[in-house]
């Protein structure tokens, strides 16, 4: 298969496969781990054995060898059924493993990308820290050079799978303050002394997906775990951040259509003055509404999926297919809320919880404001060129 051509009958098994997956074992306990916040590790592993923890991996890897568009498929199917663990599958593939896939060495993907692949390692990635957000050049966990090793110490947070990872790809600092080339990424494995995993987040929502600091104290990493040279941490970050943003582009497609498609169904159910409320057109045009702005939003991460298959530049591409589908998703998350009334506002129904979770679409690797700036620079680089 062309990696730039989509198989649509290949397509289709994929989707039924990640269907039936969600539906056999995340459907019958949605709440009971949301409630909980109960991360389901033996789900995750399982999903490693149906191929959905590596997607983008070559065979030879122990991977799926697929492409973004069957990838983007399985980040959907199950975000329809619990966005939790579609932005846990999210992060596992694009974050850490895409990162290690990408800039890795051969031994070093010879080394964690099978066990990534299978589910036999969960993966996290840390960027993030308390004080810098966006704002990654102020980052303040350093790494010191030590002549074969270097000494980490200080905290990420907002990390998936931050405690229950067994690998961890962190950008840290090498070099100066604000300076691009002054950060670095290393593997960091569970069980390396000075390495633990910290504060556990109480979120809003995508409770079931595990959210923790990372803290490094006098954390020793051989240099032989250094990912790419020294000084590239953030250039690689930012490159794996516009593959990652098709994949949360993924995940808030699948909660719109989730939060559509139960509005669809219980406007033909519930009954008001004796018709269907569907018949109504304040809960029709909110439903026209909704498709339209989906069918929107899944052209263009489609694209930007396609323009990724073919080593095309996404900056841009992804950025705005991020923004779109995140933006999309909050508003048909708030419609559906609304044309389910007040049981929109009960545990009893789907469309609270596509509620919640919606929002971290606008939120995670990277602000919808961000996704702004990252568009406006691109295009003014473009008309320079021009």
């Amino acid at each position: 298969m062309s990696n730039s051509n989509i198989d649509l009958e290949n397509l289709k098994i994929i989707r039924q496969s990640a269907r039936d997956f969600a539906e056999t074992y995340i459907r019958p306990n949605i709440m009971k781990w949301d409630e909980a916040q109960h991360f389901p590790v033996d789900v995750m592993k399982k999903m490693g054995e149906y191929g959905f923890l590596g997607v983008l991996v070559p065979v030879e890897y122990g991977g799926a060898g697929l492409g973004y568009q069957e990838y983007i498929t399985v980040i959907e199917e199950i975000s329809k059924v619990d966005p939790s663990i579609g932005l846990s599958v999210a992060a596992h593939n694009s974050l850490c493993t895409g990162h290690i896939l990408e800039f890795g060495n051969e031994e070093q993907k010879q080394k964690y990308l099978p066990k990534l692949a299978t589910g036999e390692w969960l993966g996290a990635w840390g960027l993030t820290e308390p004080n810098t957000g966006s704002d990654a050049g102020r980052m303040k966990t350093v790494a010191e050079n030590k002549g074969d090793n270097y000494i980490i110490n200080g905290t990420k947070c907002w990390i998936t799978h931050g405690i229950s990872a067994e690998v961890a790809v962190v950008i840290v600092r090498t070099g100066e303050l604000l300076d691009s080339r002054g950060m670095t990424a290393f593997i960091v494995e569970r069980g390396t002394e000075g390495f633990a995993g910290g504060k556990k987040e109480d979120k809003l929502g995508m409770r079931a997906s595990e959210t923790a600091e990372l803290i490094f104290d006098d954390c020793s990493i051989p240099d032989s775990n250094m990912l790419g040279n020294e000084g590239e941490g953030f250039i690689q970050s930012m490159k794996i951040l516009d593959g990652g943003r098709i994949s949360i582009a993924a995940l808030s497609l699948g909660i719109a259509k989730g939060a559509y498609e139960a509005s669809v169904k219980y406007s033909k159910e519930r009954h008001q003055f004796g018709r269907p409320i569907s018949d109504f057109q304040g809960v029709s045009f909110k439903l026209a509404d909704m498709t339209t702005e989906i069918q929107a939003a899944e052209l263009l991460t489609r694209k930007a999926a396609d323009m990724k298959n073919r080593g095309e530049k996404v900056t841009k591409t992804s950025a705005s297919a991020k923004y779109y589908a995140s933006e999309v998703c909050v508003k048909a998350a708030t419609d559906a809320v609304q044309i389910f009334g007040g049981y929109g506002y009960t545990k009893e129904f789907p469309v609270e919880k596509f509620y919640r979770d919606s929002k971290l679409c606008t939120i995670g690797e990277g602000t919808s404001e961000i996704q702004k700036l990252v568009i406006t620079r691109e295009l003014i680089k473009e008309n320079k060129l021009a």
